[in-house]
């Protein structure tokens, strides 16, 4: 039960995150052939941190708690309780964060429209298409984005 709950809460995430599937079939708004002009590799690293969302906090009070119920009777018990409660609260909010590093790897691609304009488009690195100088390319234009894709005679 919990791990249908956990993968419907990720599902969201997972769906709006995927990448642009190039066997998708998709409306395309315009299409516009060039050349390429220049294309730069960019490569870059970030770091970063995840959010504190109380969850841990909440956690170590209750963990806490439990163990401060083990001292004491009475009273005295209550006390231990609230005590390990706060304590267990405390250490948990000001544990360091989870950092991690993010590669992203871009191309920057300069394109001469057949019309003469200059189209500069930045989208993710495929593999499997690499571009260079006076490649025939064209333009896609869908309602969320840009995309160029060589085109073949």
């Amino acid at each position: 039960m919990r791990k249908a709950l956990l993968l419907l809460l990720m599902l969201p995430l997972v769906v709006s995150a995927a990448p642009y599937n190039r066997n998708q079939a998709r409306q395309v708004n315009e299409v516009v052939f060039g050349q390429v002009d220049t294309v730069r590799y960019i490569s870059y690293q970030e770091v970063q941190s995840s959010q504190r969302n109380g969850w841990e906090t909440l956690l170590g009070g209750v963990i806490g708690g439990l163990v401060g119920n083990q001292f004491g009777d009475g009273t005295g018990r209550e006390v231990a309780t609230a005590v390990g409660a706060i304590a267990g609260a405390s250490i948990a909010h000001e544990r360091q964060p989870t950092k991690r590093v993010v590669d992203y790897h871009l191309v920057e691609i300069l394109i001469k429209a057949s019309d003469g304009r200059l189209i500069d488009v930045i989208q993710d690195v495929d593999q499997s298409m690499r571009f260079t100088r006076g490649d025939a390319v064209r333009i896609l234009y869908f309602d969320d984005g840009v995309r160029v894709d060589k085109t073949y005679p």
